[in-house]
């Protein structure tokens, strides 16, 4: 049996010469930087190697605790046949190479499984993980390497630490040198300043819950990162880790049996933030929205209301809440003033209404609208609450990402935003503006990023008062307030002939739905196709404001401030940046790549829906029972009228 196992260094050679031939450029670049003390990564696709060297790329698949070592050494011998060749640079003493699946034969399930799939059928395998990184800890020095010298022989061999075995050093029982008469000695003796140490990193990654079933638990692994890899990723980022599975001994408690825990050596590991939209936009499908919105040439508003009816359509009516939850998911256009401040493009939404006005199925189908979502609680769901927090696993003191961070990118949908925990309340507000959040806990200091939408949705504390601010209403300080966009209150005052209306709508939707999918989007558009148009339309769209639109803007602003009263922290700078963000994400609502008059005038009508009280309209309503106009664009007309009069009668004042 042991005549059938190959020598591991007779795949030295075709390793090495394969990386000269194919990565000369990368060889090249290493050996011109300065310094010969640091780890480089040799960045290797496996399906190139496949390809090229099939036997090769086999056995590293097969035995990759004994191939990889192999390749970084011949990482070593090809960088100096690069300069041997002539090129400039200095020899460097470590190298590794790092495999790059992406394409390759390893993307197949049996070697691409779930966290929550992974088995002992994959140890020892080459194998690869995605999840998003829920905790990371310290950066530590390991040692990774020590060099004993077999008495008998003098040849000298190098001993590597296993993790199976609480990283200590097992010596072999025999001497491990290869000639052609083994010497079969078993006395060894410790080379004196061998030892060669590892930066060492431990992060724990959890599947997506995008890709499970309801009341499946998203499960985690342990994941080693050294040398070149440790800090390279932060509790909230997606990653694809590519690694040899092996086992760890589980922390030593009292009364409690020792297990192996699965854990993940890491060779290489890419963020995939950029990564995160995988919706599929076809051609066809881009082709039925141009369609669509020729077809509302002359009735652009009847068409955006068109594909409002689509949004949480078992919900009837409450037109002003649909168009502010499109708006927020839409969001504006970020950008970075002479300074360097960035300014957020993402819009933050929060419902605020009494029990069932149907603010829990508002928060679920935006959820399912986009493609990384969190749904929580305002207590959360772990420890680390909405924001981050510090964790003591194995005495070790780790970061726990908390809600926002794990939705970095996308959207997080709070219900009872009012029932926070303290340390999320003091936090909250950087990460909702700044969109980040600056850790400094148990030693560990940091910054996360948490780039996403924040859709909160809170009952009013007690009977809701229309004479009182907003935030004795709600128990949420001002400055918390003024972090959100749009501000809805849903009241559920009596009148009959809503609930006539209303109770007529939920009769019919218990009626088998006679529609069918052929009717094209004039009249339905279903999930799915919402969800592909908003994606398409963030991605697509970077609208600038046109002269008529900033005026409108402006006059409004100045017209704000003159009347502010007790809404003071709604009208501040914070409101204008939101009147242009709102602005955008109407434009690209409507399939535009300019901010028209149009859309100013309907971001100011959301803002105004947010005011307890109004310096343009002189009846807002409750946006509970806002409903469909029959004539969106008629009815436009008519606002615009009314507001460009109380806007001109600002601009003669001034």
């Amino acid at each position: 049996m042991e005549k059938n196992i190959p020598d591991p260094d007779d795949f030295k050679k075709p390793m090495a010469f394969f990386l000269v031939r194919h990565h000369s450029d990368q060889l090249q670049s290493i050996v011109s930087s300065p310094d010969s003390d640091l780890h480089f990564p040799l960045f290797v696709d496996f399906a190139e190697l496949f390809d090229e060297e099939p036997r090769v790329a086999s056995v590293l698949f097969a035995q990759p605790n004994t191939y990889l070592r192999v390749f970084d050494a011949a990482a070593i011998w090809a960088q100096q046949i690069v300069l041997a060749e002539g090129k400039k640079g200095v020899e460097k003493k470590s190298i590794h190479v790092r495999i790059y699946t992406s394409g390759s034969a390893l993307e197949f399930p049996e070697t691409f499984p779930s966290i929550g799939r992974v088995r002992v059928q994959h140890h020892g395998i080459l194998l690869t993980l995605k999840g998003i990184v829920t905790r990371s800890g310290a950066i530590k020095m390991h040692e990774g390497e020590r060099t004993y010298m077999c008495q008998k022989c003098k040849n000298s061999f190098p001993v590597h630490p296993l993790v199976e075995a609480r990283n200590s050093i097992s010596l072999p029982s025999i001497c491990p040198i290869k000639n052609s008469k083994p010497c079969a000695g078993t006395k060894f003796q410790y080379v004196e300043n061998t030892i060669v140490c590892n930066d060492y990193q431990e992060i724990k990654i959890q599947e997506s819950t995008q890709v499970l079933g309801v009341g499946a638990i998203p499960r985690s692994i342990l994941v080693i990162l050294k040398d070149d890899l440790v800090d390279v990723v932060k509790a909230g980022d997606d990653v694809i880790v590519t690694g040899v599975l092996t086992a760890k001994w589980a922390p030593e408690l009292k009364d409690v049996r020792c297990d192996l825990d699965p854990v993940l050596i890491a060779n290489n590991v890419r963020r995939v933030n950029e990564l995160k939209s995988e919706i599929d936009i076809s051609d066809d499908i881009v082709m039925k929205f141009k369609q669509f919105w020729a077809h509302f040439k002359d009735s652009p508003l009847k068409g955006r209301n068109a594909i409002l009816r689509g949004i949480c359509p078992q919900v009837f009516g409450l037109f002003t809440v649909k168009l502010a939850v499109a708006l927020t998911l839409i969001g504006g256009v970020q950008h970075v003033d002479a300074s360097g401040t960035r300014i957020r493009g993402e819009s933050h939404l929060l419902l605020v209404g009494d029990p069932g006005t149907g603010k829990s199925q508002f928060l679920k189908f935006a959820a399912k609208l986009c493609n990384r979502s969190v749904i929580t609680t305002g207590l959360g769901s772990t420890s680390a609450g909405l924001t981050v927090t510090a964790v003591k696993d194995g005495g070790e003191w780790m970061l726990e990402a908390g809600a926002l961070v794990l939705a970095d990118g996308g959207l997080c949908c709070i219900d009872e935003f009012d029932s926070m925990r303290e340390h999320d309340r003091a936090t909250i507000h950087e990460a909702m503006e700044q969109q980040t959040i600056s850790v400094a806990k148990a030693g560990l200091v940091t910054t996360l990023s948490t780039r996403t939408t924040v859709f909160g949705a809170t009952n009013p504390k007690g009977q809701y008062d229309p004479d009182q601010p907003l935030s004795v209403n709600t128990t949420l300080s001002g400055p918390l307030l003024s972090r959100f966009d749009i501000v809805l209150v849903l009241l559920d005052t009596k009148n009959p002939d809503w609930d006539a209306v209303v109770s007529s709508h939920i009769l019919s939707e218990a009626e088998p739905d006679s529609r069918t999918d052929d009717e094209g989007l004039v009249n339905s558009w279903p999930l799915a196709t919402l969800k592909r148009y908003i994606h398409y339309v963030k991605e697509h769209f970077r609208p600038v404001l046109t002269r008529e639109a900033e005026i409108v803007i402006s006059s409004y602003y100045q017209l704000q401030r003159k009347s502010a009263t007790h809404n003071a922290a709604r009208t501040t700078v914070r409101m204008l940046e939101s009147l242009i963000r709102l602005a955008q994400a109407h434009a690209r609502l409507m399939f535009r790549n300019e901010v028209t008059q149009l859309d100013a005038i309907t971001a100011i009508l959301c803002i105004e829906s947010s005011m307890t009280t109004s310096a343009i309209v002189d009846c807002i309503g409750n946006a509970l029972h806002s409903n469909f106009t029959d004539n969106p664009d008629q009815e436009y007309a008519k606002q615009e009228i009314l507001i460009r009069e109380k806007l001109n009668s600002v601009e003669s004042e001034g």
